[in-house]
């Protein structure tokens, strides 16, 4: 296994509701992801401690960066409420200078903006999963 830096990243967000295809988003510094599992507690008494069963699977992140004023990627899906496809590369530069690993499916970004005297306009998408998101690797099988 190798380790990655993140400088090489890079997120796609589609323009259009999916299923149109997705673009890269620009200026893009920082991002994360969140995949959890919802539980319920199903403790009955005299159990001798809380007992859990799993839920349903989620999926949600967040990218940010500086805001480019070409494009209104984020902005139109945050308004329009449609899902859109994304893609998420840790890093583009595989072992063999090619992209080995992503993350993929559709979803629901929101948009916000920020500013101020000294500091650049920046942007940040929160997103949840609209479908599956998946993690492909081409070192191992589709997960």
């Amino acid at each position: 296994m190798a380790r990655v830096h993140g400088r090489n990243g890079i997120v796609y967000v589609g323009t259009e509701p999916a299923p149109a295809a997705a673009s890269q988003a620009m200026f893009i510094s920082d991002w994360s992801m969140n995949f959890t599992v919802a539980k319920v507690d199903v403790t009955a008494m005299g159990d001798p401690n809380l007992i859990w069963v799993s839920g349903l699977p989620d999926a949600s992140g967040d990218f940010s960066g500086f805001m480019d004023m070409a494009t209104a990627q984020t902005y139109v899906a945050a308004v329009d409420g449609q899902p859109r496809n994304f893609y998420l590369y840790p890093s583009a530069l595989g072992a063999n200078g090619q992209p080995n690993e992503y993350f993929f499916g559709t979803i629901l970004p929101d948009f916000s903006v920020a500013g101020g005297v000294a500091s650049a306009v920046t942007l940040k998408s929160t997103w949840n999963a609209a479908s599956p998101v998946r993690r492909y690797s081409a070192v191992g099988a589709a997960s």
